[in-house]
């Protein structure tokens, strides 16, 4: 007897079942959040997006490659931002999309507050909020 096998997931339909897991946050409240100290901004963009658009002020960078490594408050490679599981992670990629997965894999570390940026940099961009270059 086979086992009955599930039809693949679309990007697009697994980004939507990802998101209904957790509340996503707007540029402006992710900027009020950790300009109050009640969340860590994570950078995820590659370098040559970083230094084409510029940084959010105060967000770690660390590049997708590494972000559980980095982030697990358990892990031996963790920085030093990464102080807890209760600690509220927002993840920020280009645009949205990446950073829904990455805070989807840093729940299945234990990080249950970890949230993306709707939009991503070029919505915090838009919304006029401090970039550095």
């Amino acid at each position: 007897m086979s086992a009955v096998r599930e039809q693949p997931l679309g990007i697009d339909e697994l980004l939507e079942r990802v998101r209904q897991n957790y509340e996503r946050i707007e540029a402006r409240a992710a900027y009020d959040a950790a300009r109050a100290g009640e969340a860590l901004l994570v950078d995820i963009r590659y370098a040559a997006l970083r230094d084409r658009d510029g940084l959010v002020p105060g967000a770690l960078v660390v590049e997708r490659n590494e972000l559980e490594w980095r982030l697990d408050p358990q892990g031996s490679h963790r920085a030093p931002e990464a102080t807890g599981h209760d600690l509220r992670v927002v993840v920020i990629c280009n645009e949205g999309y990446a950073s829904t997965l990455a805070a989807a894999s840093l729940h299945q570390l234990g990080l249950h507050r970890a949230t993306d940026l709707v939009g991503g940099f070029q919505a915090w961009k838009a919304a006029g909020l401090p970039v550095t270059s």
